[in-house]
């Protein structure tokens, strides 16, 4: 799920493909890869996972991705800063919806600039197409699911050790779901902003490749970003808590840790 800069270069003409910026758009205004289109997807929060919730989700996902053109053919790419939250969240929002042929630009615009690769200011629109994927259960869970097999999965925690011990309050509630193990998901990222090798990755990863395991952060974003790293290093069955701490720091009748 990671292209080199020089391969995404490489193909940058391509037709078939999709180059997402994630970032902000006074960041893309200012410079971005060439043919690249700008979704800021910061915008896109969700904390509702209720069964209403799940089916909005689904509906404003698949708008979204009708309005950035994709179709089965197109090859998709997401970038970021570096190997980021956002890119990941775009990575993950597609591979919820089946589509198999989607990157992330490993080192993001700052790797891609290292190496003085060409860069453009001019803004590209978006093709919009009609979208559609087929849902994959599999790799999302809400609060109710977590809620049941507390004991039976593992939980990760990819928000700053602050937000985990309670001292970095961001909901009606601090702290931790119960059981969850923290490992930040900024440790996922070499000093230049490429994803570490998967020997570095499992060594912070160390369970068995059959383990079910659930990430969440604040948002989902960071945690579809360690959802990445778990996918890298061969873990099938990986979930992304969409609600995260916004949905489960807020629901009182919630158990949580600190």
């Amino acid at each position: 799920m990671l292209i080199s800069t020089s391969d995404l270069n490489s193909i940058l003409n391509n037709p078939n493909i999709i180059i997402v910026d994630t970032r902000s758009f006074k960041e893309y205004s200012e410079g971005h890869i060439p043919n690249a289109v700008n979704l800021d997807l910061f915008a896109f929060h969700w904390i509702d996972t209720t069964k209403e919730g799940i089916t909005n989700f689904n509906s404003q996902t698949s708008t979204l991705l009708s309005f950035l053109g994709v179709t089965p053919e197109k090859k998709v790419i997401f970038y970021d800063t570096i190997s980021g939250m956002l890119a990941a969240r775009g990575v993950w929002m597609l591979l919820y919806f089946s589509h198999q042929n989607v990157f992330m630009l490993d080192g993001g615009i700052t790797k891609w600039k290292k190496e003085n690769l060409s860069l453009e200011t001019k803004l590209n629109e978006f093709k919009p197409s009609k979208f559609t994927g087929k849902i994959n259960p599999d790799i999302i869970s809400g609060f109710e699911y977590i809620r049941d097999n507390l004991n039976n999965v593992k939980i990760i925690d990819a928000r700053s050790m602050g937000e985990y011990a309670g001292s970095v309050i961001r909901a009606a509630r601090s702290g931790h779901i119960p059981n969850s193990i923290n490992i930040d998901w900024n440790k996922n990222i070499e000093k230049d902003g490429t994803f570490k090798t998967n020997s570095e990755l499992s060594k912070l990863y160390d369970f068995p490749k059959d383990s079910e395991i659930i990430t969440y952060c604040q948002g989902a974003y960071r945690a579809a970003n360690s959802f990445l790293a778990l996918k890298k290093l061969g873990f099938d069955k990986v979930r992304v808590y969409l609600g995260s701490w916004g949905e489960w720091g807020n629901k009182p009748e919630l158990p949580v840790e600190k």
